[in-house]
């Protein structure tokens, strides 16, 4: 055990990417850098943080931002309800904590959207704290160094590796020991085709030392993505304005904008049920042509498959409410957007 962490830790202070996140112990900034990461690529992420730090360069900016400044700097990183849940966590940092990040497991759990590996993560690099931080990247790894064959897609499992790390985490640096086991797992311990030869803890290696390291972690397959059809227009007025809307208030993408969409039931009947939800539901009478553009958008669980088509409407229709509004071409950036309506943005506008 001492040998692992020596060996990781040591590795770890050499070899770790120079991130901005690593900058500064500061728990806010941890924790964002963490929230920005899950289900995200480091390469990805980079750009995000170091304008949403800009943007909100303490608690007290981000639980004072409007929504659509939060959704707009969280515009393409996806799965928004992240940033959501960020805001209303760190809005109760302000209120009941004077701005710092709680340092206690017990209090920074109950703060909203923050996990067990987020609460481990933030404890273990900011405050110093041997807590563990267990996500799939940890699983991988030490489901090989460990000889550990349970399907880590189960939620139990993650209770396991929980419990052995409470042990095996360094007491004197948690911090390296923690980013040592993510690093070795981006790095060198990878999905496929591990870097064994290159791996610091090769010698502690179980599933090395057995030759069956490829075939760890056992992990359940997930169900493949359900296709949906669906159909978007771009509406236009006399003005050259065009008529965007704000997505529901709860659901998947919740309170995005995006230009009107249905889901439709086949490919033939596309433009039939366009032109009846434009006249039901805007009162908008116009002709429907031939797609202009296919957008295809992969969820985890559903694939949207958009054909996109344009209408232009006389005049300029009295259709505006809380959740539609006209605006102009060059003030569209100014509103967040999904990643598929992002592309419609950039090839149809």
């Amino acid at each position: 055990m001492n040998g692992f962490q020596r060996d990781l830790i040591d590795w770890f202070r050499e070899n770790q990417r120079v991130l901005p996140w690593r900058q500064s112990k500061d728990a806010y900034r941890v924790w964002v850098s963490e929230i920005m990461l899950q289900q995200t690529r480091v390469d990805t992420v980079i750009p995000y943080y170091l304008a949403f730090m800009r943007e909100f360069p303490t608690p007290e900016a981000l639980a004072t931002a409007t929504e659509d400044q939060i959704l707009k700097a969280w515009e393409g990183l996806g799965y928004y309800s992240r940033v959501r849940n960020l805001q209303t966590a760190v809005r109760e940092v302000v209120e009941e904590y004077g701005g710092k990040v709680p340092d206690t497991r017990e209090e920074i759990s109950t703060l909203k959207g923050v996990g067990p590996y987020t609460a481990g993560a933030i404890l273990s690099i900011a405050y110093g704290k041997p807590e563990p931080a267990v996500d799939g990247n940890v699983m991988r790894v030490l489901s090989r160094i460990l000889l550990i064959e349970e399907d880590i897609a189960k939620p139990a499992t993650r209770k396991i590796f929980e419990r052995i790390l409470y042990d095996l985490i360094s007491k004197e640096d948690p911090s390296s020991f923690n980013q040592g086991l993510m690093e070795l797992g981006a790095l060198i311990c990878t999905p496929t085709s591990p870097g064994c030869l290159l791996c610091p803890v090769r010698e502690q290696c179980r599933a090395n030392h057995a030759g069956i390291q490829n075939t760890l972690p056992i992990k359940s397959k997930k169900k493949k993505p359900v296709l949906k059809q669906m159909a978007a227009v771009i509406i236009r007025n006399e003005d050259d304005d065009v008529l965007i809307e704000k997505r529901p208030e709860t659901g998947l993408l919740a309170r995005l904008w995006q230009f009107p969409n249905i889901e439709t039931v086949s490919l033939a009947n596309q433009v039939e049920e366009l032109e009846g939800v434009l006249k039901e539901d805007f009162h908008i009478e116009g002709k429907v042509g031939k797609p202009v553009q296919t957008v295809e958008h992969v969820f985890s669980h559903l694939i949207w498959r958009i054909s996109v088509y344009e209408v232009i409407v006389k005049g300029r229709p009295d259709v505006e409410s809380e959740t539609r509004k006209w605006v102009k071409k060059s003030d569209v950036e100014q509103f967040a957007f999904p990643v598929s309506h992002q592309k419609i943005i950039q090839q149809s506008l």
